[in-house]
């Protein structure tokens, strides 16, 4: 898989990896650093929610995780597990602060979703913390259906959850 960026001549490419791949290293210390920066201790701590879920839930059958590259760089990526039957839950989509505003985060999730299809998914079940209002931003922008009051107090709310029915596209 690969794709050109409307926003730049550079080409990225997605490729399917394992959590332990060390192409995905720049993705699990960025999220490591973000999570610890925006959050602290409010979720239990970031060592407790990187460790969540086994690697095993990321890889196929069930799952995937998908990397962003860039001249041989992560520079992005995300990952789905099997929520319940039929529903993929999309976990760990990030992009490295250096190449934000790119609309690499919309790239990823397109992809994400994508491959759900390609794994029998039909629906999308994620959720983002209270303090990612850009992430909020992308979900609704992406067609996702906020399952949370979108004029609550985001902190009280806590984790909040999206969900998208995927639709198979018709050539």
């Amino acid at each position: 898989m690969s794709t050109t960026s409307p926003q730049s001549s550079r080409e990225q490419v997605v490729v399917r990896a394992a959590l332990d791949d060390p192409r995905a290293e720049p993705l699990i210390a960025g999220l490591t650093l973000e999570y610890t920066q925006r959050y602290g201790d409010f979720f239990g701590g970031t060592e407790e929610e990187m460790q969540r879920y086994p690697a095993a839930e990321f890889a196929a059958p069930i799952g995937s995780l998908l990397l962003l590259q860039e001249r041989g760089q992560t520079i992005a990526g995300g990952a789905f597990r099997r929520y319940k039957a039929g529903i993929a839950e999309f976990k760990r989509i990030w992009t490295h602060e250096d190449h934000r505003r790119r609309g690499l985060a919309r790239m990823v999730l397109n992809a994400l979703e994508e491959e759900a299809l390609n794994y029998g998914y039909q629906s999308v079940y994620l959720t983002t913390g209270p303090r990612q209002p850009e992430a909020v931003r992308l979900y609704l922008n992406a067609g996702y259906t906020p399952l949370f009051d979108l004029e609550a107090d985001f902190e009280t709310v806590g984790h909040l959850p999206f969900t998208k029915e995927l639709v198979t596209s018709v050539a």
